[in-house]
């Protein structure tokens, strides 16, 4: 994950307000805009191909887990974040429970297999119980990033 997670756009439980999954989604993507990922007159229309997504079926994996993404041609390359959500977010995931852990993906719609490689990733990642109530806990951006730095490499949570 941490190949494609933008590190400065990364919103740690403290600073993660958001109380729906629409305004979840909004805040994540403005965070890839304040870090220059996309263009400011990208950002609604990504939000709204994210959206679109989330009513073809939840992205709510189960297990306090949402992946919400897209493919969309206003950016050139695989790009992330991740927020942490303490209190919890209503995602009609497969499970019914909250989510506590969002990662956003938007990558170029001629990438389809990055894109899925990227998916994939996340959900192995999150299979590790540990990684995942660890980043639930984490509340600054650099306990996330270590945590996605250790996962990936291989080391322990």
């Amino acid at each position: 994950m941490h190949n494609f997670i933008v590190r400065e756009a990364i919103i740690p439980g403290p600073e993660f307000q958001a109380a729906s999954r629409e305004d979840a989604v909004r805040d994540l993507v403005a965070s890839l805009q304040r870090s220059g990922v996309i263009a400011a007159i990208d950002e609604s229309d990504i939000v709204q191909a994210i959206l679109r997504r989330e009513r073809l079926g939840t992205t709510g994996i189960g297990h306090t887990i949402a992946i919400p993404h897209t493919r969309h041609q206003a950016v050139v390359q695989l790009s992330g974040t991740l927020a942490v959500s303490p209190r919890g977010i209503n995602w009609d995931s497969v499970d019914g429970e909250p989510v506590h852990v969002i990662v956003l993906l938007v990558s170029p719609p001629d990438r389809p297999g990055e894109h899925l490689r990227a998916l994939e990733n996340v959900v192995t990642r999150f299979k590790d119980e540990t990684f995942a109530q660890s980043l639930r806990a984490a509340t600054t951006v650099d306990e996330i990033w270590a945590l996605i730095s250790r996962s990936q490499s291989g080391g322990s949570t």
